[in-house]
């Protein structure tokens, strides 16, 4: 089992920061396909509820829900980024998005799984597997 790693994160501007514990540490980033999350693009780690505490700009954080309404999309209403969710496939945890955390970018990972959200695991029964629509891939230019 992975050790939980506390980080500290903001958005773009900064108006926004947390501390976050990430019950996986960095070991299970992930995308989704879903239309909220191929739009959005951002990879995201897993954060329990109740291990993400906002430090500041609480009240800059802009809530948006679509579909059935049960996850919860927050962003800054300054910058726009979109910093963390409460999961509809699991609503005891947070989705953080790894580039607002200090010191982490997406192009970390050389490999993120994509989970198939558009036939969404809480949509299937309940012994269904959770599926992959693929993976995503980054691989480093040379740098001059």
């Amino acid at each position: 089992m992975t050790d939980k790693v506390a980080m500290k994160g903001a958005c773009h501007c900064g108006t926004v920061q947390f501390e976050v514990t990430l019950s996986e540490g960095l070991s299970n980033p992930r995308r989704c396909n879903c239309s909220m999350c191929r739009m959005r693009g951002a990879v995201a780690v897993t954060a329990e509820v109740g291990g993400l505490r906002v430090l500041a700009g609480e009240e800059q954080l802009t809530e948006y829900r679509f579909n059935t309404g049960v996850a919860r999309h927050f962003f800054c209403s300054r910058c726009g980024i979109y910093t963390h969710h409460r999961r509809r496939s699991n609503p005891n945890e947070y989705g953080v998005n790894v580039a607002c955390l200090e010191g982490v970018s997406p192009f970390d990972f050389a490999e993120v799984p994509v989970n198939d959200g558009v036939h969404h695991p809480s949509d299937l029964p309940p012994d269904a597997p959770q599926r992959l629509a693929g993976v995503l891939r980054f691989e480093r230019a040379d740098e001059p």
